[in-house]
């Protein structure tokens, strides 16, 4: 009786048949059969109405420096986080980014995501954990909140004006299942209009 070729054999087997077990193919040489992958749930986005009546406007305001005198200096500034010479991290916006008038029907969603609004609140967004304002790196960063700001420390608390906007922003995603474009989300807005409407911080 040949007993190492028996226990090869047995060894052999006993690794097919936990690979079977596992979802594999009992070919272990061979591939897998096909996979089928759950459908992915996506994601909620933030309202890009708000985002350009609201929080676009911030990038381009003149923000004083604390700290740094009579210096101010805007986000979408060169040197900050312009697109083509800011140095400012992965935040990255135009200027002169034109309002996309969201009642005109020839501004579809296409239209609107191949403008520079779109791509100023495309990299916001991308900066921000959506529901939670104290992870979100567009809140924390300009707060200095346990983060490094290479612009320095540029609202001197969660209260100052600014900085209730851009929570009241990150704390309101669109509803799920809902597009960035979403008038679910007007009530932003007082009146509920997001061309003349106020911006809500609350």
């Amino acid at each position: 009786m040949n007993t190492p070729r028996i226990l090869k054999v047995l060894a052999a087997a006993t690794t097919t048949l936990a690979l079977a077990g596992c979802g594999g193919s009992t070919d272990v040489l061979g591939n897998p059969p096909t996979v089928s992958n759950a459908a992915v749930v996506t994601g909620q986005s933030l309202s890009f109405a708000y985002f350009q009546r609201c929080i676009n406007p911030i990038f381009l305001a003149q923000l004083p420096v604390q700290g740094g005198g009579a210096a101010t200096n805007t986000c979408a500034g060169s040197g900050c986080h312009e697109t083509k010479t800011g140095t400012g991290g992965a935040l990255r916006l135009f200027p002169a980014a034109a309002t996309v008038d969201l009642s005109d029907p020839a501004n579809t969603p296409a239209v609107i995501r191949a403008s520079d609004m779109y791509k100023n609140f495309y990299s916001a967004q991308a900066a921000v954990v959506i529901g939670s304002t104290t992870q979100s790196r567009l809140l924390a960063k300009p707060l200095l909140l346990g983060v490094l700001h290479g612009g320095g420390l540029i609202f001197l608390s969660e209260n100052d004006p600014n900085a209730k906007l851009i929570q009241y922003w990150i704390s309101r995603p669109v509803p799920q299942g809902q597009d960035e474009f979403s008038t679910a989300n007007y009530s932003m807005f007082t009146p509920a209009d997001p061309k003349t409407g106020a911006c809500n911080t609350q």
